[in-house]
């Protein structure tokens, strides 16, 4: 039992993993920090507060329905996602693009689906009857 918990534990794949988490959970908090101290206080500047959460307060028999709540988390989550957008997706896919030119490299054509295919040629026979 011990000889086969080793052998999975030394796989590659549960090493990147581990390795992967580790990062990841030192990358959020870059991102958590773009985000609080850059990213929000822009909003702050331009809507004049730091969050919507006392925006669209409705009260129902007595129960605070709080939709700046949903809001402010849906803001974060667009922030968050330009954050790791710029600064993860754009600067990897230049250095995919420029790693492909420097190699010679094309970037791959997708084959088109064969139904797709017919569709297009049916359609367009349609287009040319008189």
């Amino acid at each position: 039992m011990l000889r086969g918990f080793k052998e999975f534990i030394m796989k590659g794949n549960v090493l990147d993993l581990a390795v992967a988490v580790i990062v990841g959970a030192s990358f959020a908090q870059v991102v958590d920090a773009l985000v609080e101290a850059v990213l929000m206080p822009v909003v702050s500047a331009l809507v004049g507060s730091p969050d919507f959460d006392s925006f669209a307060v409705v009260t129902l028999n007595g129960n605070d329905i709080r939709f700046g709540v949903l809001l402010t988390a849906l803001v974060n989550f667009l922030l968050v996602a330009a954050a790791v957008y710029a600064a993860i997706v754009l600067p990897m896919n230049r250095l995919i693009e420029a790693r492909n030119r420097r190699l010679g490299i094309a970037p791959a054509t997708e084959e088109a689906d064969p139904q797709v295919q017919l569709l297009t040629e049916i359609r367009d026979a349609l287009h040319q009857r008189p």
